[in-house]
């Protein structure tokens, strides 16, 4: 049995929390700290529920923080960018992981929160470059279920399908990236990264006609990352499947309404809408 902090521990340490070193390579500003110490006074009543309640939690503290691209492309060395005040879709996705790791775990600092979000989003949490970062989702899903924090259901699910595209997209758009358009050192790193992936013989996914009879099979707060038909590209939205109601949708950082939501269309109903979704990869969030 998990052993848990007692309440007023748990406030000392987020009194004691700033005092905490945070390695030279990560960026975030005190608002980012600001922002950590209410979510971890938010989240006290929970550290003992479910790990999909403690996620669920995680995500609706962020409901209506303004959603905003491109983040983490901010300097021009890599290094770990923390931003609470804002999200993309995928850095939505991982801080809602690294939050609730550290909500579960038995050191809630900031500085362990950074240690969290560094393995998360960088190949074995080492950065060494642009191309350690998993830019991939597929790579990502691949690399956080090999290290325990993800669990791929889709192969699991009735009706799933392998796609076995080439992976290429970044490469053969280098003009879309900064950290590509005129590095050619670089650009290769990112091709070895797109060769290693082909080597894997594609991704399960689930169709968008085979949602509705697979949904009850999707756990709640599951991280699903919508697959794509564009060419050399895996995935183009991620988010986390949210049961209300009796109705499977999902909380976003949304491009549409350019804030964090509750959407109000089903999963297989903003499939169906999305010319260029073909369907859903699904991954239960290891605790």
């Amino acid at each position: 049995m998990k052993q848990l902090i007692p309440g007023l521990l748990y406030v000392c340490l987020i009194a004691c929390m700033q005092a905490q070193p945070i390695h030279h390579t990560v960026q975030y500003e005190e608002e980012d700290v600001h922002i950590f110490e209410t979510y971890l006074t938010h989240i006290i009543p929970y550290v003992s529920e479910s790990p999909e309640t403690l996620l669920k939690q995680t995500a609706l503290f962020f409901l209506e923080k303004p959603y905003t691209a491109n983040t983490l492309e901010v300097t021009d060395d890599e290094m770990l960018v923390v931003n609470l005040r804002e999200f993309d879709c995928m850095t939505f996705v991982e801080t809602v992981i690294a939050l609730a790791q550290v909500a579960r775990g038995s050191r809630p600092t900031f500085e362990k929160f950074t240690e969290n979000l560094r393995h998360i989003r960088y190949r074995n949490g080492i950065i060494q470059d642009y191309s350690s970062r998993l830019h991939y989702t597929t790579d990502w899903l691949f690399e956080n279920e090999a290290r325990g924090a993800l669990r791929n259901l889709t192969p699991t699910l009735p009706g799933h399908r392998t796609d076995n595209r080439e992976i290429n997209f970044m490469s053969t758009n280098r003009h879309l990236y900064q950290h590509l358009a005129n590095d050619d050192t670089m650009l290769a790193k990112i091709v070895a990264v797109e060769n290693n992936m082909n080597k894997r013989e594609g991704f399960s996914y689930l169709p968008t006609a085979q949602i509705i009879p697979a949904q009850q099979q999707i756990p709640n707060m599951a991280v699903v990352a919508f697959t794509t038909s564009i060419s050399g590209l895996d995935v183009q939205h991620v988010g986390f499947s949210f049961w209300e109601n009796n109705r499977l949708t999902f909380v976003h950082a949304s491009t549409s309404t350019h804030s964090v939501i509750i959407d109000n269309r089903t999963i297989a109903e903003y499939c169906e809408a999305m010319r260029t979704v073909t369907g859903v990869i699904v991954a239960k969030v290891v605790l």
